[in-house]
């Protein structure tokens, strides 16, 4: 395809058309009038041979097509935006970049307000998105990161990008403080027994604790399955089930939430927390200015003696 003859604005108005699935509000989006928006969805559908909008009642709706191309327009526009907005320095006081983390409840907990901290002392003109990921979302994570920044989870789930370890943590098991395991302790034998609260569970997905428990021959039976870590306590609370939670997270949580943390009666290997990203941007400026704040902001969080590999050393590929 030669892209000289194509019109890259038409990618705006696209990314605006499949958002609001109306030609009237995507005008009002971006500030143009009906007839010319309609006009460039005229050329889109010929370029495309598809209808994109396809009328149903009183609404639109997008075509099986249009849903393909809404997450690779985000994408395509993002990458547009890095390429013009790149300069040969990163100036954080004058940028007005946003900035986009793929994070769990947990992170956010440890050192989300941290990092938006820095940002803000730093560089106040720029803005700081926490999404929160998912197991589908870490599937293509590869994708995912042409558009996002960083992604934050354990090593052991991705391949083929750039990564940074950032700090250590512990696994604890969680039972209700009324249950009989948080006097007695807990035995191997408890962990196959009792009810499960467990995370990101999956053909494809759990956390590294439990395929640890699972290499041991433990299978947890599972009750319930959530995809945020701080729903748990309110999950064992007065009931007889158990679940993993982080010991940094659990140290941030109420007195009286009705749960108590015991030793894994495993060896449940440390937690390390990482960073990664897309290695395309490795040597980008301002990317780098990003990950060398999360690293300062995880010290802050943790403390020295938790951070791994805070000096600036190689971005390790696995």
């Amino acid at each position: 395809m030669n892209l000289a003859s194509l019109d890259l604005n038409l990618l705006v108005s696209l990314d605006a058309l499949l958002q609001q699935r109306s030609v009237t509000r995507a005008a009002a989006q971006m500030g143009l009038s009906q007839p010319a928006l309609s006009a460039s969805l005229a050329r889109l559908r010929r370029h495309f041979g598809d209808e994109l909008l396809s009328r149903a009642g009183n609404e639109y709706r997008l075509t099986p097509l249009a849903v393909q191309l809404e997450e690779l327009v985000r994408i395509a526009l993002s990458g547009v935006e890095r390429v013009f907005t790149a300069q040969p320095e990163f100036d954080p006081a004058s940028s007005t970049r946003e900035f986009t983390l793929l994070v769990s409840d947990y992170v956010v907990a440890v050192m989300g307000d941290t990092v938006a901290a820095l940002l803000a002392e730093e560089a106040p003109h720029t803005r700081l998105r926490l999404a929160t990921h998912s197991p589908a979302i870490v599937d293509r994570a590869e994708q995912a990161l042409l558009s996002a920044d960083l992604i934050f989870l354990p090593p052991g789930f991705l391949t083929g990008l750039s990564r940074q370890d950032l700090y250590r943590d512990e696994w604890v098991c969680v039972v209700a403080a009324d249950s009989p395991a948080a006097d007695a302790g807990l035995v191997v034998e408890d962990l196959e027994t009792m009810p499960w609260v467990v995370t990101y569970h999956g053909p494809t997905a759990s956390t590294p604790v439990v395929r640890q428990m699972r290499m041991l021959g433990i299978e947890p039976r599972v009750q319930v399955v959530v995809e945020n870590f701080l729903t748990v306590p309110a999950l064992v609370t007065g009931s007889d089930r158990i679940a993993l939670l982080q010991r940094r997270l659990v140290d941030q949580l109420p007195l009286n939430v009705g749960i108590r943390a015991l030793p894994c009666p495993f060896d449940a290997g440390p937690l390390i927390e990482s960073m990664w990203w897309h290695p395309a941007f490795d040597d980008d400026p301002e990317h780098r200015y990003l990950r060398d704040l999360v690293l300062r902001a995880a010290e802050l969080a943790v403390g020295a003696d938790a951070v791994i590999d805070l000096t600036d050393t190689p971005a390790q590929k696995k």
